[in-house]
This record gives structure tokens, C-alpha cells and sequence, in this order.
């Protein structure tokens, strides 16, 4: 005789019948879709830097070719090394246009930052009606493009008599670079400390003494990554320079910056070609913004980074 079927008591937790035997769980191979995953974005990483630095690298080289290596092979190694190539990019004019870039800047860029973290500031601790708004009208700014404003601009600094003028350029710059500004600094203000300011002010520091010395060298790391985006910027600008820094008579100083320097100087050789020259004036107008911001590049990740940090 077969046995009885056993009945499951209620207080039995077993499952009735026979149990299903399953085969072990084999490990999910996590480490290997990360080895893969890695070697994609190296890869990748390595691709990008090799897009950017080759082009520059051939750029510098070019500079210390002939014009019959160039038209030879535009990928032959330069036989002489002499630095005479760039002492006459720099006679031609590229030192003229270098220290205008460089007189515009050492106003605009500071302006800018000042005017720009002021305006931050106030929007990012300050409630008060309209705070949004304007904000937002900030925000609109940045996303306006500058082509459609070239007319009453010009006009616009017509009338104010700073055509062909370093004023009328470093307040276009300014104007031209505020939106980012302040959109990038009001979100690094809004993640300081409330208890630093509110410290501050039970001290008896007024509002202007609690910005300048309590709240901006908090934000120093924001303050520097804004600076170098917009040196950056303002350095490479073309089209405003293009429209604002033209004589007006022949009576008018050439205050032409290094963008309109560089086309100068290529409209000036003619069928008289000197490429080398054209190669040199350009590598002397990108290495101070290399060198700018490889200098800084540790504080522009952090001031980056910091806002999402906090």
C-alpha cells in the first residue's frame, strides 16, 4: 500500500508538494560591463583631446615652416626653428591689436564681474517684488542673439559718440556678457549659507559690507569660473568689434582688436602670400587663453562642481 498523502496544518509555512530544485544563481559579471564601459569613455576622452590638440599643435608647427614647405606638404616637419617669424607678426600689427584686446579687457572683464555678482546677489537673497521677473529678464538676455541687436546698437553707440572708441566697446562687452553672469552667479549665491549672512547683519554689517567681505569671498570659486568664461569670450569676439571698432575718418586711429587684427592681416598680404606670418599672428592670440586657463582650470571645476556640491 502507497502512504498516506500528508495534509499541510495551518501553521505549516512548507509549501505542499514536492520541492523544485533550482540550479545556483550564477553572478551578474558587473566588473566586466565596467571594464567595457570605461574603455568606451576613455576612448571617447582620448578621441576629443586628440580633435583638439592635434589641430593646434599643427597650427604652432606651421609657424616656423616657409610658405614652399606648407604648399610642399602641410604635414612636414619644420626645418628651421627661428622665432624671427613672429617678431614680424608682431610688427605688422599683431602687437598693436594685441594691447587694444588688452586694454578693453582689463575694464570689461572686472566690470562685468562687479555689476554681474551685484545683481546676482540681490536677486538670489533678496525678496521683493519683481525679484522674478527681472531675474528672468537676466535669463532672456543670454538667450537673445546678438546679430538682431547689431543695428540699434551701432546706432545706439552713434549717438553716444563711442564708435571706434574703448568706452563704447568695454560697455557693449559688458552689456553683451551680463545675462550669463548673472544667471551662473545667482545659482552659487543661492547655495551659500544662510547663517554666515544672517550672522553678518546681527554683527551691524551693513548690506554693502556683508557682500564685499563676508558673501563674495565665499563665492570665490564661482567668481573665477565666470572670469575665465568671459575672458574667454570677450577675448574671442568678432562681430561686435567688427561693427563698433571701425574710423570714421581718416583722421581716426586703427583700434582694431586681435579678431580684426588677424583679418587685417590676412587682407594685407594680397597675392603676396606669408603664410607663416598668418600662422604666427594667430598662435600669438591663442596662447595667452591657453595659458589662462590651464592655470585655472583646477578652480574652474570647482567653481563648476561647488553650486551642486553644497
Amino acid at each position: 500500500m502507497s502512504a498516506p498523502l500528508k495534509t499541510a496544518s495551518p501553521g505549516d509555512s512548507a509549501p505542499i508538494g514536492p520541492a523544485v530544485s533550482r540550479g545556483p544563481v550564477e553572478p551578474r559579471d558587473e566588473r566586466g560591463e565596467g571594464v567595457v564601459l570605461n574603455v568606451f569613455s576613455h576612448g571617447f576622452l582620448v578621441l576629443w583631446a586628440l580633435m583638439i590638440v592635434l589641430p593646434l599643435l599643427w597650427l604652432i608647427l606651421s609657424s616656423f615652416r616657409t610658405d614652399a614647405q606648407i604648399g610642399g606638404s602641410a604635414f612636414g616637419w619644420p626645418q628651421n626653428w627661428s622665432l624671427d617669424v613672429f617678431s614680424r607678426a608682431w610688427d605688422k600689427g599683431i602687437g598693436a591689436y594685441f594691447l587694444n584686446t588688452v586694454i578693453v579687457l582689463v575694464f570689461s572683464v572686472p566690470l562685468t564681474m562687479l555689476f554681474g555678482s551685484m545683481a546676482a546677489y540681490v536677486l538670489a537673497r533678496y525678496q521683493f517684488w519683481g525679484n522674478r521677473l527681472l531675474y528672468f529678464f537676466f535669463v532672456a538676455g543670454a538667450m537673445f542673439p546678438v546679430f538682431l541687436a547689431l543695428v540699434p546698437l551701432f546706432f545706439m553707440v552713434k549717438r553716444l559718440d563711442m564708435l571706434n572708441s574703448y568706452q563704447g566697446l568695454i560697455l557693449v562687452y559688458v552689456a553683451y556678457s551680463l545675462p550669463f553672469t548673472v544667471f551662473f552667479m545667482h545659482a552659487f549665491f543661492r547655495t551659500l549659507p544662510t547663517a554666515v549672512f544672517e550672522a553678518a547683519i546681527l554683527d551691524g554689517a551693513s548690506h554693502t559690507r556683508t557682500f564685499f567681505q563676508v558673501m563674495l569671498p565665499m563665492a570665490k570659486p564661482g567668481l573665477i569660473s565666470v572670469g575665465i568664461f568671459n575672458t574667454l569670450g570677450q577675448w574671442n569676439q568678432y562681430i561686435l568689434p567688427t561693427v563698433l571698432m571701425q574710423p570714421q575718418s581718416g583722421d581716426d586711429p586703427e583700434r582694431y582688436v586681435l579678431t580684426q587684427g588677424l583679418v587685417q592681416l590676412q587682407q594685407q598680404q594680397g597675392y603676396a602670400s606669408d603664410l607663416p606670418v598668418l600662422f604666427a599672428g594667430v598662435t600669438i592670440a591663442m596662447i595667452p587663453m591657453l595659458v589662462v586657463y590651464l592655470s585655472f582650470q583646477r578652480q574652474v571645476q570647482a567653481g563648476l562642481t561647488s553650486a551642486t556640491l553644497k
